[in-house]
């Protein structure tokens, strides 16, 4: 498997730093995941990537710890362990408790 060194904040240029701060002060974060990090190296594509990440998990019809069950759901059945430990922390800082994500996970696991 391939390995991507990450943009560490204090290497990331002046374009890299603005989404990253960005990226903290949205997520409520004081650091930025490493899905961003290995993005970096290509400003435009993270860029991109945190628009549309904004876009969908943002306000909308959906709230966000809707928005977030389903990505755990989704991360589970895709067999991506650092999508559900993301999603799931996500959850566990919207207030979501141990007994809500096991259910979670039975309704996935019935599917």
């Amino acid at each position: 498997m391939a390995n991507v060194q990450f943009v560490e904040e204090p290497d990331a240029s002046p374009e890299v730093s603005l989404v990253y701060q960005d990226i903290k002060k949205t997520f409520g974060l004081p650091f930025v995941p490493n899905l961003f990090q290995a993005m970096a190296h290509s400003p435009g594509y993270l860029a991109a990537t945190w628009n549309r990440v904004k876009a969908v998990m943002g306000q909308g019809k959906l709230d966000r710890r809707t928005k977030e069950m389903i990505a755990v759901a989704v991360s589970a059945v895709n067999n991506c362990e650092y999508c559900v430990n993301a999603h799931t922390a996500a959850l566990k800082r919207l207030g979501v408790t141990d007994a809500e994500l096991v259910e979670l996970m039975a309704v996935v696991d019935l599917q």
